[in-house]
């Protein structure tokens, strides 16, 4: 694992692991996951631990002991723990046997234990799992690699470049040289992603392929949880029908009516997607939360490179898609729509305001200015994909 380089999740996971409670680690399949939890696992170094992969029925056999107590003095056994010790057990795949969860926090309230656990889907960590981790688990998302993380996995910028940091750092460093250093590099980073395998691959064809399996596998995999078939393939049309809406307000009634099904199973299927991190809603910005939730919502990939292989997108559409996710890297994010004539395309942390352009100009700040002004925005910029000189014109290659 020594020449895989590290996430920046990794520095989090690492300083909360004198914690008692379970690290757990949720994500879309692909996203290194699994990568990561080893770079943990070395890192621990030569104190007792163990890992286990749940994909593995003999791995799980281990967990299925009604005796709880049993479970850990074999876990003991297993690792060659001394009575001083504590024993760090890592698990990969949690979702596939829930009961676990139960065992987990049994196991942190009697013994001196430390679980670290990946999983791959919210909605399975949220609907499946007991409440019994409650209280007792630190939450992280690994999503696919942020642009800065794209750069230092390129070898183009150094580690401690790819941290987030501060929007305001961010806007800062716009300025032609930087667009012009990395131009190329996000011509690729909106077209093919952020999936590691993807983005280290070279070959475009190849790439294209790796995307393409990630898709299937979604489907194989975490798909499993719903029993009826038509289900799947209505999900799989949903996905479709989505990939050219990007940008607009989601019409579930429409929906419905294409896919021939109800207004309610729309609903239930968006936050699966949204759950599996497969797609992620954008919410209506407003002063309250029951304005914010009845007034619609917006969905974006979490990937660019898998809105790609749905086709039906434009340009301007992924390279909207591309920013929102860059965007959310540095807070929450919502939209803003006056009465269906005009809107702003992203604010972040209702404290600035994005109008999103494949080539901004002065009347997009003009018009920008003049809406925030409308809610109260107090920073606003136009993010153009072709660089733009100006005070409020930014690049997204600093993002």
């Amino acid at each position: 694992m020594e020449n895989i380089k590290k996430r920046i999740l990794f520095n989090d996971l690492v300083k909360y692991f004198g914690n008692k409670e379970a690290l757990v680690i949720t994500g879309m399949r692909q996203v290194g996951k699994t990568t990561l939890l080893r770079q943990v696992f070395d890192w621990v170094g030569d104190c007792p631990k163990l890992w286990f992969d749940f994909e593995n029925p003999l791995d799980v056999k281990f967990f299925e002991d009604i005796d709880y107590n049993n479970v850990y003095k074999n876990l003991e056994k297993t690792a060659k723990k001394s009575a001083r010790s504590r024993l760090t057990v890592f698990i990969d795949e949690i979702q596939i046997y829930p009961e676990a969860t139960k065992i987990i926090k049994y196991l942190i309230d009697h013994y001196r234990v430390k679980f670290i656990v990946t999983g791959s889907s919210n909605y399975y960590l949220k609907n499946l799992f007991p409440e019994s981790l409650s209280g007792r688990k630190f939450l992280f998302e690994l999503p696919t690699l942020s642009f800065r993380e794209y750069l230092y996995f390129k070898g183009k910028i150094e580690e401690k470049e790819a941290l987030t940091g501060e929007i305001s750092k961010a806007l800062r460093n716009s300025d032609i040289f930087n667009h012009k250093k990395f131009e190329a590099d996000y011509d690729d980073f909106v077209h093919y992603g952020g999936f590691p395998a993807a983005v280290l691959e070279t070959d475009f064809d190849v790439k294209k392929q790796i995307l393409k399996n990630i898709f299937s596998s979604f489907f194989e995999k975490d798909l499993k949880i719903l029993s009826d078939y038509k289900d799947i393939q209505e999900l799989r049309d949903l996905l479709l029908l989505l990939a050219p809406r990007i940008g607009s307000l989601i019409d579930v009634t429409r929906l419905a009516s294409e896919l021939g099904t109800n207004r309610p199973k729309i609903y239930r299927y968006l936050e699966f997607l949204q759950g599996a991190f497969v797609i992620k809603l954008l919410p209506r910005h407003a002063k309250t939360i029951d304005k914010a939730v009845a007034g619609g919502r917006k969905a974006y990939f979490s990937d660019t490179g898998l809105l790609q292989v749905m086709g039906g997108v434009n340009d301007a559409q992924l390279f909207e898609n591309a920013v929102i996710n860059q965007l959310f890297g540095y807070g929450k994010v919502s939209f803003y729509n006056k009465r269906n004539t005009a809107e702003i395309d992203a604010i972040l942390d209702k404290k600035i305001a994005f109008e999103i352009k494949l080539t901004g100009t002065s009347q997009d700040v003009l018009r920008l200015q003049k809406l925030a002004a409308d809610v109260k925005i107090p920073a606003q910029y136009v993010i153009s994909k072709k660089f733009a000189e100006g005070k409020n014109f930014i690049s997204p290659v600093v993002l």
